[in-house]
């Protein structure tokens, strides 16, 4: 199987007022370098990065010479018109991969494990387990967070629930009828909910984290 990844890295990073994400330092390089060499050393054939904001400034401080790098002048609209540039670029491909430049926790390891258990004609998704309760929360905190023990009889552990998250690895003529649908910041989401059937969760939960580089509160995560 010949799988192409497509790494989403065209986003401004406004509300982490750092400027372009793909610039983020992790381990002595940019972020975006890290993530890709992740997918590469994962299995990907080959990976096509989306660049946006800052597209110049990424291109001259990163070393993306072995990528193939795609231009969203439109990166402002939202993440599918970057999802659709990406898909239209990984050309030739069986399998496209679809990662987000601000999860610094994908490895090549997780990489590996969506790939080998990838079948054709599904789309593939790294899915981590969340806490969850059933009955009243007394304490208003958002579901999956943990907690201290609640007083008897009003809170319920339940067990830990997988939830969907990314990468995702698309049969290609999957990826293709989902970027096409693609629209404002929604990516892949409306398709997949609508096509929940081809979908196939994959614990990663091992292997890595989906928290992503959102706001200051999350530069913890590269530390």
């Amino acid at each position: 199987m010949r799988a192409v990844a497509v790494l989403l890295a065209a986003g401004g990073g406004s509300r982490l007022g750092r400027g372009p994400k793909a610039l983020l330092p992790f381990r002595g390089r940019p972020l975006v370098e890290h993530v890709a060499g992740e997918l590469r050393a994962g299995g990907c054939s080959d990976v096509v990065i989306v660049l946006g904001a800052g597209a110049d400034e990424v291109i001259r401080q990163c070393r993306l010479e072995d990528y193939r790098v795609v231009r969203n002048a439109d990166w402002a609209s939202g993440m599918g018109s970057s999802f659709r540039l990406g898909v239209a670029a990984a050309d030739g491909a069986e399998a496209v991969l679809v990662a987000l430049v601000d999860q610094p926790g994908v490895s090549a390891v997780l990489i590996r494990r969506l790939l080998e258990r990838h079948r054709a004609g599904r789309v593939t998704a790294a899915a981590y387990r969340a806490e969850a309760t059933v009955g009243e929360n007394p304490d208003g905190g958002a579901a999956g967070h943990r907690r201290p023990a609640p007083a008897a009889g009003t809170v319920r552990p339940a067990e830990p629930r997988l939830q969907r998250g990314h990468p995702l690895v698309f049969d290609a003529s999957l990826a293709v009828e989902a970027a096409a649908e693609a629209a404002g910041d929604a990516g892949a989401r409306n398709y997949l909910r609508r096509h929940a059937e081809l979908v196939d969760l994959v614990d990663c939960s091992d292997l890595g984290s989906a928290a992503d580089v959102d706001t200051p509160a999350d530069l913890p995560l590269l530390d």
